[in-house]
């Protein structure tokens, strides 16, 4: 269990830090999922879903340094506009008002190499449908269907795979805690070189607490949401 904490033992950041691109289930989330569950080649057209919550704009990131074109998947124009302009994602669609499947086979004309998934349910089909031959996915989370566990909504299309000599890979960060080390710092590297940053949302008041929860699973917010005393 010890393996799960980090000592802030230097003081140069201010502490959110340790709670977003540095910390466990943020910036660490990203990393492993993306770099170590899977990997992205330099050229590889990657798709995040849930782009512009916490992990989803690490992700997003992490892509553009391993030299990848990076297509974020959010919700409203306001999103998207974060992911291209604050984040440099290359493009971003917008699920509550475009056509997820029709923008991706635009923009991803030979296919999704990599897909990196924070939502499942009916968007996993999507992409799935439109995943290139030797495709990875990793699956981080699946926030459509947090709220009907009794009922989850599995991968119709999991053939695509199949058909298409790919891979799909779920995992939780604590099984990865032998590689926080080599992460953290690789992660602090990027930050100091000004390739890697994670807006922040803050909620003052410990009394938000209940609306900053709520507005993590209706995505009311940008970036990393922080409730502060």
């Amino acid at each position: 269990p010890g393996a799960m904490y980090q000592k802030m033992t230097r003081r140069s950041r201010p502490p959110p830090t340790y709670l977003g691109v540095l910390g466990l289930t943020t910036g660490l989330t990203a990393y492993v999922g993306l770099l170590e569950v899977i990997n992205v080649n330099q050229g590889d057209t990657v798709v995040v879903s849930g782009a512009a919550g916490a992990v989803g704009s690490v992700a997003c990131q992490l892509a553009r340094i391993a030299g990848a074109r990076v297509i974020g998947i959010a919700g409203g124009a306001d999103k998207t506009r974060y992911l291209t302009d604050t984040i440099g994602a290359d493009a971003a669609i917008d699920y509550k008002n475009e056509d997820v499947g029709a923008r991706l086979t635009e923009l991803a004309p030979k296919g999704v190499d990599v897909f990196f998934d924070n939502v499942g349910g009916e968007l996993l089909d999507t992409v799935l449908d439109r995943i290139a031959t030797g495709a990875r996915v990793s699956i981080c989370g699946a926030i459509s269907q947090y709220q009907h566990l009794d009922d989850v909504r599995g991968p119709k299309l999991y053939l695509r795979l199949a058909e298409r000599n790919a891979r799909m890979c779920g995992f939780t960060v604590d099984h990865y805690a032998s590689k926080f080390g080599e992460a953290s710092v690789r992660l602090a590297g990027w930050m100091n070189e000004g390739k890697l940053k994670l807006p922040e949302h803050v909620e003052p008041g410990i009394d938000r607490f209940p609306g900053a929860l709520i507005k993590l699973f209706t995505g009311g917010h940008k970036g990393k949401m922080l409730v502060t005393p």
